[in-house]
């Protein structure tokens, strides 16, 4: 993910900090925590060229990442069905290889209907994209719907009005980028506010150049989290720790399920990154995660030097 990309040598003088949980949190989030919080982490790709000799076997082809992905991560963040209507057979085939895991697809909506349409006539377009993920059965996950930054808060109404149309029954999260949705505090409390109305949640956008999309608003008691980190750079460590932290804060609050998908250039390194926190996290919080198995040593971490982390 390029969104918010900035040049290496400025990551040192970024401020990172989690802003504070805003008021919608505390009308999710019961103070209690759920009797079995499912955590679902992953990634946006089956795999890169890189892991091959390193988690996939050696020789591992292409065609095979996606076999070989669900051995090692329990979700995917599903970015191919923003380029393309599938049918439910080619989703079906999708599905057949997460058979017997507990393995969840998150599909975003086709940018056929997110960035081209303002939301007109779209009926057609939702119902097939709907109808092909819905062959993901049991493994079907959130779906996602992104708006793209130039989409204001002044076209609102299209955007709610579509969120309204869409089946109860499945599980949406709306991610927006243009600064105005967080920088406008009566706007984006409408935000979250129509989003709790609709049991629609809220996408968390985590990159270094955008603060601000990191707004960490639940108006569901899900979280729905896209961490854009930078090869390992030392940062990315101090970050997942505070995420760790924010983490464990909301499962012990009453979070019932949490989508955390790393993306990284060409996702070379998210397998090390995704077990240094799953590492952490399950014995924080008592889960049983499983996590990405190395052939070779993993490249070696550096989290944070105090803290809860040591």
């Amino acid at each position: 993910m390029d969104f918010g990309k900035v040049p290496d040598d400025q990551l040192n003088s970024i401020d990172f900090t989690l802003p504070a949980d805003p008021a919608v949190n505390a009308l999710s989030l019961k103070g209690q925590r759920a009797v079995k919080p499912l955590v679902y982490m992953g990634v946006p790709r089956w795999g890169d060229r890189s892991w091959i000799g390193r988690v996939y076997p050696k020789g591992t082809k292409e065609a095979g990442h996606m076999e070989q992905y669900v051995k090692h991560f329990n979700a995917g963040e599903l970015n191919a069905t923003h380029y393309k209507i599938y049918t439910p057979a080619e989703i079906g085939k999708w599905a057949a290889r997460a058979e017997g895991r507990d393995f969840k697809f998150c599909p975003k909506v086709p940018q056929s209907i997110s960035h081209y349409s303002n939301f007109n006539n779209v009926f057609d377009q939702t119902s097939a994209f709907l109808e092909g993920v819905l062959a993901f059965g049991d493994h079907l996950g959130p779906i996602f719907l992104q708006v793209g930054e130039a989409y204001a808060p002044g076209r609102r109404d299209a955007l709610f009005k579509y969120l309204a149309s869409l089946p109860t029954d499945l599980q949406f999260f709306l991610e927006v980028r243009h600064p105005q949705w967080f920088s406008d505090k009566v706007v984006y409390k409408e935000m979250m506010d129509t989003l709790r109305s609709m049991n629609v949640g809220a996408v968390i956008t985590d990159t270094a150049g955008r603060r601000d999309c990191a707004h960490m608003g639940l108006p569901v008691p899900k979280s729905f989290v896209r961490f854009v980190a930078n090869l390992l750079h030392p940062t990315d460590y101090v970050r997942a720790d505070a995420w760790l932290e924010r983490i464990i804060q909301w499962i012990n609050q009453g979070l019932e399920e949490l989508y955390f998908f790393v993306h990284m250039p060409e996702e070379m390194y998210c397998p090390e990154l995704v077990a240094y926190m799953i590492d952490k996290l399950n014995p924080a919080c008592d889960l049983h995660l499983m996590k990405p198995q190395f052939i070779v040593p993993a490249k070696p971490t550096g989290g944070m030097q105090m803290g809860m982390f040591d």
